[in-house]
């Protein structure tokens, strides 16, 4: 359809939906893969007419900011543990599987890692099974839900109703009823539960944590992936000694945990991980200036320094940098231009001790064989 003016409008690729409910867990599942937009040198960039050079611009955009999710070795190991207790839980519905606790500090990627799991369960089940059940429903492995604060077991029922477009009406066991239905027509067989921590509130409420989820495994007949922060740390998966304890014990046995640990250069594997990763971003970058060894070489240490080590922080990094860059018309990133985007709040309250580190040879992200003859001795 063409405006007045006769250009055809361009509404670009954002793609708008949230996967706590179906339709938008089925655009994640199934949506396209983006395009990576055309490399353009300076000169191509200044032919473009001005409007060709604005949609080049947003398509860049949009690009930069939807990098990922990346097989780094922390994310395939995860993918590894969860496929091993998932696909072995094919116990028959009067036992009570085994749960995944993805437990990792923030802004490392985990929830982006998990639903990436879940992204190809989802689509193995399909291939494997078909698009519809022998009932003839939709068939849904894998469902993907959120919490929020204070949540507590009527809220955890209407969450999973909610995701498959179900009322949210009555009280907790209606809702119970009504979730188990649909995870039982739609052969769902894992739901991941995000931001599980917001169920755990202070220490004190571990129990009532611990009794929730226990509520939640005995009723369906699923694989429960929890994602959070910190649930360890309040105690959720020790035993318990004590009869007012025995909820904790249960969930410790029943309940498997692993993490997304941050990238770390103490040892040369893990610089060599950090420089992996740093490679394939910066072949995925779309800039003018862009250069090899843009990210892996000249920006190695400084952007360990400004992240931490942290996925989340790096991309929010390299993202705004990009547009930044692009804005401008510097078209590449360098310190002088980095050090004018903002990050995170925890990522620049660690940045100046990293930054002494390195400044002090204390820390390198360089490998080994990358440093100089005297540094490899030393």
């Amino acid at each position: 359809m063409s405006t007045e003016s006769g250009i055809e409008p361009f509404e670009g690729d954002d793609r708008q939906y949230t996967p706590t409910r179906l339709p938008g867990w089925l655009k994640e599942v199934y949506g396209p893969k983006r395009i990576q937009p055309p490399q353009c040198t300076r000169a191509q960039l200044a032919d473009l007419s001005r409007r060709d050079l604005l949609v080049h611009n947003d398509n860049r955009g949009v690009w930069h900011a939807n990098i990922g999710p990346i097989d780094t070795p922390q994310l395939l190991a995860l993918h590894e543990g969860l496929e091993e207790i998932v696909e072995s839980n094919r116990q028959d519905g009067d036992k009570t599987k085994p749960a995944v606790l993805v437990d990792a500090y923030p802004g490392l990627g985990k929830s982006t890692a998990v639903r990436d799991y879940g992204r190809k369960l989802f689509c193995a089940q399909v291939d494997l099974r078909g698009e519809t059940t022998s009932s003839g429903h939709r068939r849904v492995p894998v469902i993907y839900i959120a919490l929020s604060g204070n949540t507590q077991i009527r809220g955890l029922n209407a969450a999973i109703c909610r995701f498959y477009g179900l009322p949210v009406t009555g009280d907790a066991d209606t809702l119970g009823e009504r979730a188990v239905d649909a995870v039982l027509s739609m052969k769902t067989i894992a739901i991941i539960i995000d931001d599980i921590h917001f169920l755990a509130g202070a220490k004190s409420n571990s129990v009532r944590m611990a009794n929730q989820l226990k509520y939640l495994a005995n009723v369906f007949p699923v694989t429960l992936i929890y994602v959070g922060v910190g649930v360890q740390q309040r105690g959720m998966l020790r035993e318990g000694f004590s009869d007012t304890e025995t909820a904790l014990a249960q969930f410790g046995r029943r309940t498997t945990p692993l993490t997304l640990p941050p990238f770390q250069v103490e040892d040369d594997e893990g610089r060599q991980h950090w420089q992996t990763l740093l490679k394939t971003i910066e072949q995925k970058l779309v800039l003018a200036e862009k250069y090899p060894g843009m990210l892996a070489r000249d920006l190695s240490d400084y952007l360990y320094a400004r992240s931490t080590g942290h996925f989340a922080s790096l991309m929010a990094l390299i993202n705004r940098g990009c547009l930044r860059a692009i804005r401008s018309g510097h078209e590449r990133l360098d310190e002088d231009l980095m050090n004018q985007v903002k990050n995170d709040a925890a990522a620049e309250a660690a940045r100046k001790e990293l930054e002494a580190e390195i400044k002090a040879g204390l820390l390198t992200t360089r490998p080994v064989s990358q440093l100089p003859s005297r540094r490899k001795s030393a």
